[in-house]
């Protein structure tokens, strides 16, 4: 299918299009490259591999590409060219050797420069492309941020594990408040027990309110990351095969050469040079397809930098108010805590119950031991050794007997007992 062409020139008098083929070896001229924002390329209809017929409504039969090059530089703009249009589907050209290319690419890449120079094996446009090197950053940034997230969940499972106990010391001294009979020391365990509940009800609103925090670190980790990762392993599939076109072309290029240098006909080049002008339109395609995802890739890793930088100090600033928070309320409960010593009576209240039920339980294990004897020996546990085994009790209380409570916010609370 022949077209024809309308190009205006531009300031330097040129349409932005390289040819070749053409006498004395090519029956044909063809379309080798059209540069990028030149005339022939905004005109959107002339591609790689496309044959010229004629140069300005006349036949270029028998010319040679130089001189149909001189010729449409001297023709005033615009220039009108008829192009005969290259009838092939680039897709089915996926031969065995390009994806061989391709595989030759991904390892030369992952080589080091020493090794690559030691095969003989050039990787500057691979090591060059800053793409890679954003990627790295990128895979080392996110390792930081991992450990980041690991770190604040240890701290709210921690916060939470404190809060659950918190809440079973405060329901203990509830407990203990409700079954002991001094007003003074029953008031004195309510308040204790009460201080706890409030210290475990304000971890747990500092894990409910840093749980959003964490939500939005496993989002940015779990979707945007692998989303980039994505996107530039399709660039780097689209780059490669993209270079291996290159290969290509530059292997075709070299045999020509050496076939005119040895005075010998090729017979791809004598017939038309159809499966080079093939490349050439991959080669094309490709290329189109790389800038585009090389523009789509860098754009997305700078968003994803941009927000990763500002997405830690917003986070770490919401993690650290909150635990501020946390510690002032916690400071707060604290010192409404003023209730030490407690003066207790063990002669009277729980404890005095908690003694009756171990005598209890001795008189339950002698019985075992003795059976019938040990009937008459319950008894014998007198008034008098029960306010003996008391006063032994207050003595070493009054020697200052000190029980420590360690709460969730991380302070000691001493109970003296007088």
């Amino acid at each position: 299918m022949s077209i024809t062409v309308r190009i205006d020139k531009g300031d330097n008098g040129l349409v932005g299009i390289t040819i070749g083929g053409g006498p004395p070896l090519c029956p044909v001229v063809y379309v080798v490259q059209v540069f990028d924002n030149t005339p022939a390329q905004k005109c959107g209809q002339i591609e790689p591999g496309d044959e010229i017929v004629t140069v300005g409504g006349k036949p270029i039969t028998g010319m040679t590409k130089t001189q149909i090059a001189k010729k449409i530089k001297a023709m005033a703009t615009p220039v009108h060219l008829e192009i005969r249009k290259l009838q092939a589907d680039p897709k089915e050209f996926k031969s065995l050797d390009i994806a061989l290319k391709n595989i030759k690419h991904r390892v030369v890449e992952g080589m080091s420069q020493q090794t690559a120079d030691a095969l003989g094996l050039s990787r500057a446009i691979l090591v060059n492309d800053d793409m890679i090197q954003k990627l790295q950053h990128l895979e080392k940034n996110t390792r930081a941020y991992q450990e980041l997230a690991k770190r604040i969940h240890g701290v709210l499972v921690i916060h939470k594990e404190q809060a659950t106990l918190n809440r079973e010391i405060g329901d203990i001294f509830a407990e203990l408040a409700v079954h002991e009979v001094q007003p003074n020391a029953s008031k004195a365990f309510t308040l204790v027990g009460e201080t706890h509940r409030q210290f475990s009800k304000t971890g747990l609103e500092f894990v409910q309110e840093a749980k959003p925090l964490l939500s939005d670190m496993n989002t940015f980790l779990t979707k945007a990351i692998p989303d980039t990762r994505l996107t530039v392993r399709k660039y780097a599939n689209v780059k490669f095969e993209y270079l291996s076109y290159c290969l290509k072309a530059k292997e075709m290029d070299d045999e020509e050469a050496t076939y005119y240098a040895m005075h010998e006909p090729l017979y791809r080049v004598y017939t038309g040079n159809m499966e080079y002008r093939l490349v050439l339109r991959c080669r094309h395609i490709s290329r189109g397809q790389f800038a585009s995802l090389r523009k789509s890739v860098s754009e997305k890793l700078q968003l994803l930098e941009n927000k990763r930088v500002q997405d830690i100090s917003f986070q770490l600033e919401r993690f650290i108010s909150a635990m501020e928070h946390c510690s002032r309320r916690s400071a707060i409960y604290h010192k409404g805590l003023d209730v030490f010593p407690i003066e207790l009576d063990l002669t009277r209240g729980v404890f005095k119950s908690a003694m009756s039920r171990m005598s209890m339980t001795h008189s339950d294990m002698d019985d075992s031991d003795h059976g019938e004897s040990a009937e008459s020996s319950v008894g014998q546990f007198t008034d008098a050794d029960a306010d003996s085994l008391q006063t032994a009790m207050s003595s070493a209380a009054v020697a200052s007997t000190t029980s420590t409570i360690t709460g969730d916010d991380g302070v000691l609370l001493d109970l003296n007992e007088d």
